[in-house]
């Protein structure tokens, strides 16, 4: 999946047009990461088809599920996520895959430890470049009020945790697989065909 980061940089972007509850915004988008902190798998929490977390997600699934919560930003930060990962995992990474290890036959989970640690180097850049302004998690978090059964919303501020660690874990040290260039043509690409989608859901984007 795209870093935690990555998710917030794509919803800020996106929100740039929503104009809905940037913190809100920002906790939906990296609510389904919440799995792998409890120990549980994604298959549920990222609306996945198959056991593979190589796969896909069924945005459409969640859509269908929640339509009626299409109005509040949580949610709507939680299907930015989900359609983030969609282009993350239907392309980009592979290019970056192909491009390091001058194959096609390379599946992500095979290479994500390498991924992680450019993930961990871009963070700090990204954060600057993008402004993201996350004061709203050095505090417990209000928890929203939302119906969505795959993840335990109960406990959410775990996710704000885990946000502290990787923030104090920062390292600006060379990265491997891609740079900030690459993040930076995928965050405006991304959140470019996110507003599309979310247009084709019934979102209304001002």
């Amino acid at each position: 999946m795209a870093s935690a980061i990555i998710h917030m940089c794509v919803a800020k972007k996106v929100n740039e047009v929503l104009k809905m509850d940037e913190n809100m915004i920002f906790l939906g988008s990296i609510a389904p990461d919440i799995s792998k902190i409890v120990g549980e798998s994604k298959v549920a929490s990222h609306f996945l088809d198959g056991v593979d977390e190589d796969c896909i997600p069924n945005c459409e699934k969640f859509v269908n599920k929640y339509k009626d919560s299409l109005n509040k930003p949580f949610e709507v930060g939680y299907l930015i996520h989900l359609i983030t990962d969609k282009y993350w995992f239907g392309d980009y990474v592979y290019r970056y895959i192909r491009r390091y290890m001058n194959t096609s036959l390379v599946r992500y989970t095979q290479v994500k430890d390498i991924i992680y640690r450019d993930y961990t180097r871009l963070n700090m850049k990204l954060i600057d470049e993008y402004e993201l302004n996350l004061y709203f998690m050095c505090n417990n978090i209000i928890l929203p009020s939302s119906k969505i059964e795959e993840i335990p919303i109960d406990k959410l501020q775990l996710v704000i945790d885990k946000m502290s660690i990787i923030i104090k874990e920062l390292d600006d040290s060379k990265t491997v697989m891609f740079d900030m260039d690459d993040i930076n043509e995928f965050v405006l690409e991304c959140s470019k065909m996110v507003i599309k989608d979310l247009k084709r859901y019934g979102i209304e984007v001002r």
